[in-house]
């Protein structure tokens, strides 16, 4: 293998699992995931410095929410922990996608959507 080959990323975190930020006070059910970074430079340039993810790791699109809104997210695999909680996510745009599963207490991917 070359210094040019691309390493093999796996994610910690699935289509469907609930997380929440380790620093932040947010929580939410992830919709997407990226192997790595793919936002913009200036999304990431935003991040202060002393708090910028590395780039070489998987990033996760989720549904988020906090004490007073709902949001959509981009987050690095560094910064997420498994949410506890096993209580849904209030996000508007949640019930589109996923259906949540009360006796699992998880989403799973509405029929249809599947990637």
């Amino acid at each position: 293998m070359d210094k040019h080959s691309s390493k093999t990323v796996f994610a910690r975190y699935s289509i469907g699992d609930l997380v929440q930020h380790r620093v932040y006070p947010f929580r939410g059910v992830i919709f997407d995931v990226d192997p790595e970074f793919a936002n913009t430079e200036e999304w990431y340039e935003a991040i202060p410095e002393d708090l910028r993810p590395r780039k070489d790791q998987p990033f996760y699109h989720l549904f988020a929410e906090n004490a007073e809104t709902e949001y959509v997210a981009y987050v690095s695999e560094q910064n997420l922990v498994p949410d506890e909680t096993g209580e849904p996510v209030r996000h508007p745009q949640v019930p589109e996608v996923f259906e949540w599963l009360s006796d699992d207490r998880r989403y799973s991917m509405r029929s249809g959507l599947e990637h």
